[in-house]
């Protein structure tokens, strides 16, 4: 017995070290324990009651293994044999009746949940009607009531119900908004998979693909961004707008033939990869590189967007490593350049 305590003692600060280490790796914003909207409250419920009811089992059968090991032990000088209890037709019939009990409990407001958060609004007028495309690593976000196409930044007005039809461009990805509702996989082959949600408050909320699809899995982050309804309004009325390009003719063509090729900036370019229409408002650059007003960028690690462009336009495979973008052959006024006009590329609302 003595033995054993120096390894004990070896254990305990290695496991208080790994407690810490694992009590830093979630993010406070991106967690389903702070639930922002009635489907992640409902989903949050149903945690509760199924954790609830775990803990006063393990409680219960904790508590009599304790009991048994307490009264029942072997007292020294004791050599007797138990008496050899066999079959106990009411122990095995509340041992039986009890967990049957709990099952209908977690159950039935499991089933409840199931069928109602699978109401399918895809029809619904009232409804904000979002066609989600995943991307390796991007997401896309097409209003087809406003005939409007954005990426990474999902705008949406609170207290709205959300329709979302979920599919992919290539591999299997997971939408997951963990404040806001739960996850909805993207499956190849034209599948589409439907869910909705609605935000109770204006706010960013932060979303992942929580499905492993490649290099830049965990960089596949996009943003929730929850606006009042008159907000809403102007942010759709702005994307509509016609573009305004740039004045000087060498970025112009410089714009044209390195970015709208690919891109779409209102009106102008080819919407194969993220849309760059208001990129200048976006709360991040490549869905990972946070953008920060001017004033707070040397507080932080997060750059302003001007800087994250840059960063972005200097090394694509650097920041997010399996893009399908590719390194740009560009000078260093010209990534200047380039990342001055996209980060006046602001949508007021």
């Amino acid at each position: 017995m003595m033995k054993r305590w120096p390894v004990v003692t070896r254990l305990l600060p290695l496991l208080a070290g790994l407690a810490l280490l694992l009590s830093a790796c979630g993010r406070e914003d991106l967690s389903a324990l702070r639930p922002q909207g009635p489907v992640a409250r409902e989903q949050f419920g149903l945690m509760q009651l199924s954790i609830s009811i775990m803990v006063i089992v393990v409680v219960v059968v904790f508590a009599l293994a304790i009991y048994v090991l307490i009264r029942f032990r072997r007292r020294k000088g004791d050599d007797t044999i138990p008496v050899q209890v066999e079959g106990n037709h009411k122990l095995e019939i509340i041992w039986t009746v009890i967990p049957l009990m709990l099952l209908v409990v977690l159950g039935v407001p499991t089933i409840q949940s199931v069928f109602g958060l699978a109401k399918d609004y895809s029809q619904d007028e009232n409804a904000i009607q979002v066609k989600v495309t995943a991307h390796q690593y991007w997401w896309e976000f097409e209003y087809p009531q406003y005939g409007i196409t954005t990426a990474q930044d999902l705008v949406i007005p609170e207290g709205k119900i959300i329709s979302i039809e979920a599919q992919t461009a290539d591999v299997i990805h997971s939408f997951w908004i963990p404040s806001l509702a739960g996850k909805i996989d993207t499956n190849p082959a034209g599948n589409v998979n439907r869910m909705f949600f609605q935000a109770d408050r204006t706010g960013v909320f932060l979303g992942k693909c929580a499905e492993l699809c490649g290099p830049s899995h965990a960089n596949m982050d996009f943003k929730v961004k929850a606006v009042d309804e008159a907000s809403f309004q102007r942010w759709t009325t702005a994307m509509a707008a016609p573009a305004v390009l740039p004045e000087d003719p060498a970025v112009a063509e410089l714009l044209a033939s390195q970015c709208l090729t690919c891109h779409a900036i209102g009106d102008q370019g080819i919407s194969l990869y993220p849309d760059l229409t208001g990129i200048g408002s976006r709360e991040s650059v490549a869905g990972i590189l946070v953008n920060v007003p001017e004033g707070e960028a040397e507080y932080t690690n997060e750059g302003t967007v001007y800087e994250n462009l840059k960063r972005w336009l200097t090394d694509t495979e650097a920041v997010k490593p399996g893009n399908q973008m590719g390194q740009m052959d560009l000078t260093e006024e010209e990534i200047d350049a380039l990342a001055s006009y996209l980060a006046e590329q602001k949508l007021e609302y």
